[in-house]
């Protein structure tokens, strides 16, 4: 089989399933593994495929943004156990930025009975969660994102240029060794890049079936994250793999062993 038979095979298997395994095509195509990778690169450069770690996906599993009603329920305790590691690394008195999205949501619930923090969203959802609290809490303003209640846009930067802040807890669609935090759409990588500017630390909340994936837009490096938070569906050797360049936290595991905040 030429190389060029065997790219539009792996290509052909790549439309088919969705997804190939380098060393499942190694094995099948009695060729090397790095032949395979090569191979990927190419495919990847004609715009067939999307590499991953260990294998590739057809492009059209790239990550799109989902509307708010469709995400709410969806992984609620992975999301709340993400929640309850995120508040160990709030300090006292601290001044926080919560990103859109229905895991920062989460943490919103549980800040709602602390009294010490100031909270900076671009949610509406988490300012209506907080709205009976005793929190100070801060909404961006900008151009509101229909269906999923994000504020964006000329406003929205202008706040984040003219803050600071201890923490930022910053949410993803997608997350990837070698891409790192991607977003949906330019305008959301944006926000995302200014707050964490913004910030002294940025904890990164994504639960496990965002790990390996990618999404439009870059926002950071994994290396460039103070450390992220997840939960127990992640399998030791890809957490081993990430830990190579930042902490990782795993919501639940507070039952196992005891975490605390060392700043």
């Amino acid at each position: 089989m030429s190389p060029n038979e065997r790219r539009k095979w792996i290509e052909a298997q790549i439309i088919t399933t969705g997804k190939v395994d380098i060393e499942d095509l190694s094995e099948t195509l009695n060729v090397s593994s790095m032949t395979i990778r090569r191979d990927l690169v190419e495919l990847e450069k004609e715009g067939k495929a999307i590499r991953t770690h260990g294998g590739a996906v057809s492009p059209t599993f790239l990550m799109q943004e989902a509307p708010y009603a469709s995400k709410e329920g969806r992984n609620m305790e992975q999301k709340q156990a993400i929640a309850q590691m995120a508040m160990t690394v709030i300090p006292e008195n601290a001044t926080i930025i919560l990103d859109s999205g229905t895991t920062t949501l989460e943490v919103a619930k549980l800040l709602k009975d602390r009294k010490d923090i100031t909270v900076i969203t671009n949610d509406i959802k988490i300012a209506a969660e907080l709205l009976e609290s005793k929190l100070k809490v801060i909404v961006t303003g900008g151009e509101l994102q229909n269906h999923v209640g994000a504020l964006y846009g000329a406003l929205t930067q202008e706040v984040l240029k003219n803050i600071h802040v201890d923490i930022f807890f910053l949410g993803t669609n997608a997350i990837h060794l070698e891409s790192g935090v991607t977003s949906p759409t330019f305008e959301k990588s944006v926000i995302k890049k200014l707050m964490m500017e913004a910030s002294e630390a940025t904890w990164l909340l994504a639960d496990s079936q965002k790990f390996d994936k990618k999404a439009f837009s870059s926002v950071c490096q994994i290396s460039s994250l103070k450390g992220l938070i997840t939960d127990e569906g992640l399998d030791n050797s890809t957490r081993k793999k990430y830990e190579e360049q930042t902490m990782v936290l795993i919501g639940g595991a507070e039952k196992h062993e005891d975490r605390h905040y060392r700043g």
